[in-house]
């Protein structure tokens, strides 16, 4: 008859533990692409300059509020006639694409507003975020850890024994929510308004923050 094999005298336990939290966000990053379009290079080129630096100004009148303000991709281009041979042009566009990242959202309504009220400008976002380095990050690690040692403790009471050590321990990702692009909102105005706009009541969007560990510890032998 063959014998059952005996128990290790170190069993193991392999467990997964995760973390989960809600937090409200702690950044708002919006994209602002201003515009300019005619018939002369140097007219184009003196209205995208005008605009250009009128959105910058908007966005440094925010003060601290605006952690990060950066000029991303810029382009002038001659638009070929549609008829005719040669290299004709019948006209210029240009664009300037303007990136800011918020950390005081109590501005970012009135902000945005007054933005896509500008001349040939468009406004995309807010897309929320939190930071790098945020609390959150650490908080759902810590709940992942003590999940997997309440995951083990309850294998092993379900054996009849306790756990002894800790072998390992594994960080398997972590992976903080992001919005969807839907989230984010789009606004573009071409001409003047005849009054100033009322202030967009935006409302951040909750962030969920989730971490994953690895961990495998040892139990004492279990009377099988």
């Amino acid at each position: 008859m063959t014998q059952p094999h005996p128990t290790p005298e170190a069993p193991q336990v392999t467990v997964r533990g995760e973390g989960r939290l809600e937090v409200e966000p702690e950044l708002a990053r919006i994209g602002v692409t201003v515009r300019a379009g005619g018939t002369d290079r140097a007219s184009v080129l003196a209205a995208l300059t005008g605009r250009n630096a009128e959105a910058i100004a908007l966005l440094k009148s925010c003060g601290e509020a605006v952690a990060a303000l950066e000029t991303g991709a810029l382009s002038v281009s001659p638009e070929p006639a549609r008829h005719g041979r040669g290299e004709r042009v019948r006209g210029y566009r240009g664009w300037v694409h303007l990136s800011a990242e918020l950390t005081d959202f109590t501005a970012l309504g009135e902000l945005v507003t007054h933005l896509a009220d500008l001349e040939w400008t468009q406004v995309d976002g807010p897309w929320w975020s939190l930071r790098p380095d945020s609390p959150a990050h650490a908080e759902a690690r810590r709940r992942a850890v003590r999940d997997a040692v309440r995951r083990a403790r309850e294998y092993a009471e379900a054996l009849g024994t306790s756990l002894v050590a800790l072998l390992e321990l594994s960080d398997t990702g972590l992976a903080p929510g992001m919005p969807a692009p839907a989230g984010g909102m789009r606004m573009a105005f071409a001409a003047e308004a005849v009054e100033a706009p009322a202030p967009l009541d935006l409302e951040p969007q909750r962030q969920t923050v989730t971490a994953e560990v690895a961990a495998r510890f040892t139990m004492e032998p279990p009377a099988l």
